[in-house]
């Protein structure tokens, strides 16, 4: 049916024309997986991969959803929509020793005052967006995933 479709076609364009991807699959990939690990400015990330902004902001925003559904999800977001579940799962991981690894990226400091408090982290006395990821030790399972939330919200407060 789709080749039927091609044939019939009636083209300016030699099919797969075109101007050629400028960074391979894999490349693309990192571009983006570094963005994760970093979140630089997508100006900054294009000069790291010797592409444009606007190519990279592109090459970012294609690949996530396709990340996202090629990557399993984490357990608690697996169960979070079915509340039985959900506690049955929290009750089972109070069984466990958790891993939690968590970092911190420093941003640009806002311009509005009540936006500054949201993402200033004491700990390093500066603005940052807080990523954090819990796991079962021994890497089976990633129970949950946290990117990109502001400051302090991410800290794991103790309760008496």
């Amino acid at each position: 049916m789709k080749i039927q479709q091609e044939s019939r076609k009636i083209r300016i364009n030699a099919a797969g024309g075109g101007r050629k991807e400028l960074l391979s699959i894999q490349e693309q990939v990192c571009l983006c997986l570094f963005y994760l690990r970093q979140i630089p400015t997508f100006q900054v990330l294009g000069m790291l991969f010797g592409v444009s902004k606007t190519e990279a902001n592109d090459t970012f925003h294609y690949w996530i959803p396709i990340l996202r559904d090629i990557l399993p999800s984490s357990l608690l977001e697996q169960v979070s929509n079915n509340e039985s579940e959900l506690l049955f799962v929290q009750e089972v991981l109070t069984n466990f020793r958790l891993l939690v690894d968590s970092l911190e990226q420093p941003i640009y400091r806002h311009c509005d005052q009540k936006e500054q408090q949201k993402y200033f982290s004491g700990k390093k006395r500066q603005h940052t967006l807080k990523s954090l990821m819990i796991g079962i030790p021994e890497g089976k399972d990633i129970v949950e995933v946290e990117v990109g939330v502001p400051g302090p919200t991410a800290d794991i407060k103790k309760v008496p």
